[in-house]
């Protein structure tokens, strides 16, 4: 898995190679715990690693789910090894009612390093860059929160993250889908060794 070349701790490749071998499963990290309306929505996220984003995501209350998969490609059914075109993004399904799609845009951004056009973190190549897949309806509010990020960002470097028609979303396989919680531990290591978090909190701040 592309994820741990960048790593060079045996223990990170091990738990990329047996993602299908999970550890007993925790409990589910979600902060979700206001009464949920029915109503749901969707937005399309890529920031890098797919567990990142949905691990990041499913902490935001509001958020119902976030799914794991690939967009943005043109062969029919892709898998983890047979992408090409496509990138690594995540599915959010919210209640539009605890959480607008402008909060959502905002958690993004402040969740990502929109400044390096070559991945994220320690992943790099096109799957792993970060963009917003829009909707017709959604496509003036993303490229508002852009303007405005541009604006307001605590950094010196361009913001380089693309605006883009939604398209075919697909599901990554089971193994992906929760793995945070799923395989804890190798999930932690992977995360800490490629300085996501590091490399956020000195764009960021603590926000």
């Amino acid at each position: 898995m592309k994820h741990f070349i960048a790593i060079t701790f045996a223990v990170a490749l091990a738990a990329c190679t047996s993602a299908q071998s999970a550890e007993p499963p925790t409990e589910t990290a979600s902060t979700t715990d206001v009464k949920l309306s029915g109503q749901t929505d969707t937005a399309i996220f890529a920031g890098g690693c797919f567990w990142c984003v949905e691990s990041d995501f499913e902490k935001l209350p509001g958020v119902i789910d976030a799914v794991s998969g690939y967009t943005g490609g043109e062969i029919q059914n892709p898998t983890y090894r047979n992408h090409p075109g496509y990138r690594e993004a995540a599915k959010i399904i919210y209640d539009p009612t605890i959480v607008s799609y402008d909060q959502l845009l905002d958690y993004y951004w402040h969740h990502i390093d929109p400044t390096d056009s070559r991945g994220q973190f320690c992943d790099k190549g096109h799957a792993y860059t970060p963009a917003i897949y829009a909707r017709p309806d959604q496509i003036k509010m993303a490229e508002a929160s852009e303007a405005e990020i541009k604006k307001t960002k605590p950094f010196a470097d361009p913001i380089i993250v693309p605006v883009l028609p939604a398209t075919k979303f697909w599901d990554a396989e089971d193994y992906h889908q929760e793995y945070y919680l799923k395989n804890p531990r190798r999930y932690e290591f992977y995360r800490k060794g490629c300085g996501r978090d590091a490399r956020v909190k000195q764009l960021w701040g603590s926000k």
